[in-house]
């Protein structure tokens, strides 16, 4: 565990706050869920709710099918990094999501692009992507934004259709139910 040096005090109400530069870090938003832990030694531990990270397991067989239906790499994500990868995009599994991706799923849209257009954006923050073309689909539970499903592909002259639109909105929506259950 890393000190930062910043001490606060629970107010009356039994808040603490989290300072700006911590959140704006670790990206936590206002209202985004935070998990408490406790330990032996009387420590306190938050970290990060992903809904859609608690079935990670689930996601991970998920990606894999959507890559061997479609023949693109698939990939879901939190909103913060990505939890399951397939097809040729495995190493993403657990890297950051971009600011673009943060914004097109905060956003709630869907992209369909080829590289070089207008739309098209990096899919990690890191960059070291090298795909051609991209459709993502924001996944939706109970009326808030919780993730996205991608299909990223190499070959910018085969373009992805409406075929890959309806499996990726057929996969967003079925992964948001699961996570209503």
């Amino acid at each position: 565990m890393k000190a930062t040096g910043i001490v606060r005090r629970i107010d009356d109400l039994g808040r603490i706050v989290i300072p700006k530069e911590i959140r704006r870090t670790l990206r936590i938003r206002e209202a985004d869920p935070l998990e408490i832990f406790t330990d032996r030694e009387g420590e306190i531990i938050l970290k990060k709710y992903s809904p859609i990270g608690e079935m990670s397991t689930f996601a991970k067989q998920y990606a894999e099918s959507l890559a061997q239906v479609s023949g693109y790499a698939a990939l879901i994500a939190d909103r913060d990094q990505f939890i399951a990868a397939a097809g040729g995009a495995r190493s993403m599994t657990g890297k950051a999501i971009s600011k673009e991706l943060e914004k097109k799923i905060e956003n709630r849209e869907s992209v369909m692009a080829v590289k070089g257009e207008s739309g098209f954006i990096a899919v990690s923050a890191d960059a070291t992507e090298d795909f051609g073309q991209e459709a993502i689909q924001p996944i939706i539970c109970e009326g808030d934004v919780i993730g996205a499903v991608l299909l990223l592909g190499h070959d910018e002259k085969k373009r992805m259709g409406e075929v890959e639109q309806k499996l990726l909105l057929s996969a967003a929506g079925f992964l948001g139910r699961q996570m209503e259950q």
